[in-house]
């Protein structure tokens, strides 16, 4: 019971913290709108064009395919440490989880994905 009441006070104390900085970030805000202190700085230069600029969508397959294969080593690491002790059941769901992101490749690679023209 003594848990809960720590835990409970720190929920709540860590609410009111959250909260706080929040209103503290409103209430100390600078207010006077000037156009210097609203126009974007780069390094000293005076900004010549629209700092949003559309990036092509083959891009972005690109970075989901890198984040795939990264969080695929992630989970694969732990799996390469542990291999002496685990059984043939981990061994075989490994593959299975191997095969199915080669399956994933080799669908982007069909679909034509990965291609940079």
């Amino acid at each position: 019971m003594k848990e809960l009441v720590c835990l409970s006070v720190f929920i709540i104390l860590s609410a009111l913290f959250a909260i706080a900085m929040v209103i503290a970030g409103f209430v100390c805000q600078y207010r006077k709108k000037c156009g210097v202190k609203e126009s974007t700085y780069e390094c000293g230069v005076i900004p010549s064009e629209d700092a949003r600029i559309q990036f092509d969508i083959k891009y972005f397959n690109y970075a989901v395919m890198f984040l795939i294969f990264d969080i695929e080593t992630i989970f694969l690491y732990p799996f390469a440490v542990f291999v002496n002790g685990l059984g043939l059941f981990a061994i075989i769901e490994a593959f299975i989880f191997i095969s199915m992101l080669v399956l994933g490749l080799f669908y982007a690679i069909n679909k034509k994905m990965l291609r940079w023209v």
